[in-house]
């Protein structure tokens, strides 16, 4: 029996009209939809009237998960992979269930589209020739120190993620770790309330201090020079 097709499909970060027409055809015909959550796929499925069935996969069930969708992509069965937003493995769920598809011989068809760490880097103003990705600090102050420490010294640009619960912790932590250098911080990205604040790090502290921080945040740091 021939093998099914696994497709990473990347989905909108925030606006709905930012998925390719390509990403519409696969959702519409594969057999299953592997998703983040089912409730807020179902939104963009229902948006372009897409009736394809959907199976959770997130976080704490992706290593349970992947033996049974292995099994259906041997059995011929076509599968989409997404995540909540952007591409499905970066920083967010996907990376096992490729990896045991690439061991299981399963052809993978990555379908591009939004992801928010390269749309906050081209709209930081810093150098975008080379960079560096870093997802999450972590949650733990002591894990987030660590991890500032090892870029501390880092020439290219970087670029994290960050919760808005957090963004008020790591700016000072960024700031004494590595320096009051040039930060910029996206914030809904191609969404109604978009925002990007670029400035030293000690200005946008200053920034968060008058105002509270909300939505999702990818933060992009110049490097050492």
């Amino acid at each position: 029996m021939e093998k099914g097709i696994l497709y990473p499909v990347g989905t909108p970060i925030g606006n709905l009209k930012d998925i390719s027409l390509r990403a519409l055809q696969v959702l519409k015909q594969v057999n299953l939809i592997a998703c983040e959550d089912t409730r807020h796929t179902r939104k963009l499925l229902a948006h372009y009237d897409i009736h394809t069935s959907l199976t959770s996969f997130y976080e704490q069930n992706q290593f349970k998960k992947t033996p049974y969708l292995i099994r259906c992509l041997k059995a011929g069965e076509n599968i989409a992979l997404v995540s909540n937003a952007g591409m499905p493995g970066i920083s967010d769920p996907g990376s096992p269930l490729i990896k045991e598809a690439v061991k299981e011989g399963i052809k993978i068809v990555p379908i591009p589209g939004p992801t928010a760490l390269i749309s906050g880097l081209v709209a930081s103003g810093l150098p975008t020739e080379s960079f560096i990705f870093e997802g999450f600090l972590g949650r733990r102050k002591a894990e987030r120190a660590r991890k500032l420490r090892e870029l501390k010294d880092e020439k290219r640009t970087i670029i994290l993620y960050e919760a808005p619960h957090r963004i008020r912790k790591i700016l000072p932590e960024i700031r004494k770790i590595m320096g009051d250098r040039y930060i910029a911080i996206g914030r809904e990205l191609t969404k109604k309330f978009e925002e990007i604040i670029r400035g030293k790090v000690s200005q946008v502290e200053a920034v968060f201090e008058k105002k509270l921080p909300r939505g999702e945040f990818t933060v992009v740091i110049e490097g050492k020079h």
